[in-house]
């Protein structure tokens, strides 16, 4: 092999002890330092050397076999995952006493990232890495991690996950799949079908969840209705009963492995129940916030890899006598495509960040613990996969324009890069579900009282009807944005507080009002996570940083667009009359912005990654 390194067999913790921890969701009603957020500059050596070894592996080994790959040769797919399992990327998240490496999840986010430069193979590898292997390694008693996860890290076993049946995908709890514990307690018998199963067809070990009777309670009466909650099970490849449908011809990743899974009375021993007896739902949501931040670091190694190959076209096709490079609207994609990875790379890195620094003094044998400091940040997850997915697609679409017509034929990288991405809208719950998550659970948890959303909004409402509001003053290359930043946050909060008012408990009936208060909050959160990256190169003064702040100030100003246009949204279907002009009347007094020059930014970041001939900063 081409590469020669494995990955070093421990990393450090990277965050300073003197960051704070920021709760889940916090980031709407607090102010972040940029000390208090991890970047990729802030890296230790042994990351950087972890992503080197993933990107390395990928470029020289992975991309050349993708003819293969695309083919559904998986016979090299699976010879590439075994190479990947003896440089240590396939065993990141597995216990050491296990033969894993058991790194850091900052570890693990960047291997996700340098591995995607082959959607099909990457998803084969996120699929086995992340969700596939994570129920055992949280949730497997002693003796299933035994039997198993050893044969994992060496890449000799390959899971998969199946949770998607074709009458519930996003609603996966009312899954039909039965199982049914024998009279003597010792097999359980499953019955049910499985839909788009990543890696169904080349995987040896499954975790399924089915529909399964919960033990009666005992402090209730006798004979009542026996309930069927969802519940997690291990089967082995070659179970009786246990078979693959037909592989599915998909609009993109083609050389993935998606089938369906068909149960015909399969009998497995009960000591392949993983976990508890009707706790599945817990399972499979604390896996999806993993895959969900983790998928969001595949999509911008994706748009990495996507930018890379426009800036090399636009630079060597010429027309009307020169370089399409030097062309101002072709410059514009270029531009709109740096700022999308910069940002992208800020959200995902600092979300993942804030886990790591969550887990810091957690035991490492307390998965329960972990998985309740992970749920913690279920938003920041959410947001990750929505925005780094739709990020994504708008860099392939930016690529694919700048390739022209040889951009729709499949002999360029474009084509196959545009459809690829594609699937990331609906991977790890749709961006629909996930939008509702992300309303539902800050809603969730500032009526219990866990995040104090109310009292800030409450404040916010008095504050706007008070008059004028005085701007902090600030200093720095970045001030303007800072307050810019100031406003977003205000202008989200007064528009949840108005919906809040107006549709009470019942707003989760008001989906549309649910996704544009969650398009406000994502773009919170990008517009916080960019600015901060920003200021920490620009205060480092390590690094030239005049495209980092052009960066920022670009991401700024189309953040407080979309949160403008979305508030407008929900006060319009909020409030009518003269109520509805008085609160617009706020909303232009909140989001008041002077105008910047973004034909000028643009140009500079555009020329900036062409002279480089990549993305860099």
């Amino acid at each position: 092999m081409a590469t020669s390194t494995t990955l070093p067999p421990e990393v450090t913790t990277l965050n300073p002890k003197s960051a704070k921890i920021t709760p889940g969701g916090a980031f709407l009603i607090t102010d972040a330092a940029p000390v208090d957020c991890i970047f990729p500059e802030d890296f230790t050596e042994e990351q950087r050397q972890i992503a080197e070894t993933t990107a390395n592996f990928a470029t020289n080994e992975i991309v050349p076999a993708s003819d293969a790959i695309e083919a559904k040769d998986f016979a090299v797919t699976r010879r590439l995952l075994k190479e990947a399992a003896d440089l240590g990327l396939t065993s990141v998240d597995i216990p050491e006493e296990y033969g894993g490496l058991e790194l850091d999840k900052m570890s693990s986010a960047i291997v996700a990232e340098n591995i995607s430069r082959q959607g099909s193979f990457s998803v084969a590898f996120s699929a086995h890495t992340g969700i596939g292997t994570l129920p055992l390694v949280w949730y497997g008693t002693p003796e299933q991690k035994a039997k198993y996860l050893p044969r994992i890290a060496s890449g000799e076993l390959l899971c998969a996950y199946a949770l998607s049946e074709a009458t519930s995908g996003s609603d996966a709890v009312n899954a039909r799949a039965r199982a049914v514990l024998s009279e003597d307690g010792t097999t359980y018998t499953l019955n049910g079908e499985k839909m788009w199963i990543t890696n169904g067809g080349i995987a040896d070990l499954y975790t399924v969840f089915a529909r399964c009777a919960v033990p009666a309670d005992p402090n209730e009466a006798p004979g009542g209705e026996i309930k069927e909650k969802l519940t997690a099970f291990l089967i082995e490849r070659g179970t009786p009963g246990f078979t693959n449908g037909k592989e599915e011809h998909k609009l993109g990743i083609s050389g993935s492995s998606t089938t369906p899974l068909i149960l015909n009375d399969c009998v497995i021993p009960a000591t392949n129940l993983l976990g508890e007896v009707g706790k599945g739902h817990h399972i499979a949501f604390n896996i999806l916030n993993v895959g969900r931040y983790k998928l969001g670091n595949a999509a911008i190694g994706g748009a990495h890899r996507s930018l890379d190959t426009a800036i090399r076209y636009a630079i060597d096709r010429k027309a009307f006598g020169k370089s399409i490079s030097e062309f101002g609207l072709i410059q514009e994609k270029i531009a709109n495509s740096a700022v999308g990875i910069f940002a992208g790379e800020a959200v995902c890195y600092r979300t993942v960040g804030l886990i790591d620094k969550a887990l810091a003094g957690v035991d490492k044998n307390d998965t329960k613990e972990i998985q309740k400091h992970i749920e913690t940040y279920a938003v920041e997850c959410s947001i990750v996969k929505v925005w780094a997915s739709e990020m994504l697609d708008m860099v392939v679409d930016e690529t694919l324009q700048i390739f022209a017509g040889y951009g729709f034929v499949e002999d360029y990288p474009a084509a196959r890069a545009y459809r690829d991405a594609r699937i990331n809208r609906i991977f790890e719950g749709t961006n629909e579900i996930n939008r509702l998550i992300i309303t539902g659970w800050l809603m969730k948890s500032a009526m219990s009282g866990k995040l104090a959303l109310m009292p800030a909004i409450k404040s916010v409402l008095d504050e706007v009807m008070s008059g004028p509001i005085e701007k902090e003053e600030r200093e720095g290359p970045l001030a303007e944005e800072f307050d810019l930043l100031a406003s977003a946050k205000k202008t989200a909060l007064f528009a949840a507080g108005v919906a809040t008012q107006k549709y009470m408990q019942k707003i989760a009936d008001e989906q549309e009002v649910m996704g544009a208060i969650a398009d406000m909050i994502i773009e919170v959160y990008a517009m916080e996570s960019t600015l901060l990256r920003a200021q920490k190169i620009a205060d480092a003064k390590k690094q030239p940083t005049e495209t980092a702040i052009a960066m920022a100030r670009l991401y700024a100003a189309k953040a407080m667009d979309i949160i403008e246009l979305s508030a407008r949204k929900v006060i319009a279907a909020a409030s009518e009359g003269d109520m509805l002009k008085t609160q617009t009347a706020i909303l232009r007094r909140l989001a008041k912005h002077d105008p910047i020059d973004t034909i000028a930014l643009r140009r500079q970041v555009a020329k900036h990654v062409i002279a480089a001939g990549r993305y860099t900063l």
